[in-house]
């Protein structure tokens, strides 16, 4: 067992479920009216399409996946996408609760025309139309990909990369085109993403001197 604390001790960063998940469904059930409606004009031009709802529902292996993986490779690259998730994941929040959001984009989805629209339809019965500024679909996966390109464990898979980035913008597409959110929570994302990338992939002093004392000790 000390062994096993020892290799996975840092299962502990997982506990901060325990901290996204009750605020999230707080934020759900109380944002229900007077939120900003988050609509700009490139959503009234870009259509309605279930098949989106691929990718869409991809992302929950995408960044679990990629979670996994780097949680038994590398402790390392685990911690740096574990801060760059967690992070973007607390400001959204932290925007939802001062900044009430939602959209006014969906249509009415006939479950019975395909797969594609069934499962569209048991999305719409799951989650609802709020706090969706910035997009937390969008912001995880640019943040996986991020953690994938910057892996040196995945440096010489060019085809782990060039899927990763594919999958990455084919979910970042589902959410405007199965009219989940609007453009601007996808801009959103790609923001908050911009603002935190450099404090964990760039020059950050707390991760440098951690990579130093690494390849110190051999």
């Amino acid at each position: 067992m000390k062994k096993l604390l020892r290799k996975y001790g840092h299962i502990w960063t997982l506990g901060y479920a325990f901290i996204y998940v009750p605020w999230f469904l707080f934020l759900e059930r109380t944002v229900v009216r007077g939120y900003t409606v988050m609509h700009v004009a490139l959503d009234d031009v870009i259509p309605f399409n279930e098949y989106f709802i691929i990718p869409y529902l991809l992302w929950f292996v995408y960044v679990a996946g990629v979670l996994m993986y780097f949680f038994f490779v590398s402790r390392q690259e685990y911690y740096r996408l574990c801060t760059f998730l967690f992070t973007g994941m607390t400001i959204s929040l932290l925007i939802c609760t001062f900044f009430p959001n939602g959209t006014d984009l969906r249509t009415a989805v006939d479950p019975q025309k395909n797969i594609c629209s069934w499962l569209v339809y048991i999305v719409h019965m799951a989650d609802t139309s709020t706090n969706v500024f910035p997009s937390i679909h969008a912001f995880n996966s640019i943040g996986v990909h991020c953690a994938v390109m910057k892996s040196p464990e995945l440096k010489e898979k060019r085809w782990i990369r060039i899927g990763s980035f594919v999958l990455m913008v084919s979910i970042c597409l589902s959410t405007v085109f199965l009219k989940q959110h609007s453009a601007i929570d996808v801009v959103g994302a790609v923001v908050l993403s911009y603002v935190i990338y450099p404090f964990v992939y760039g020059t950050n002093p707390v991760f440098s001197r951690r990579t130093a004392r690494k390849k110190a000790l051999g």
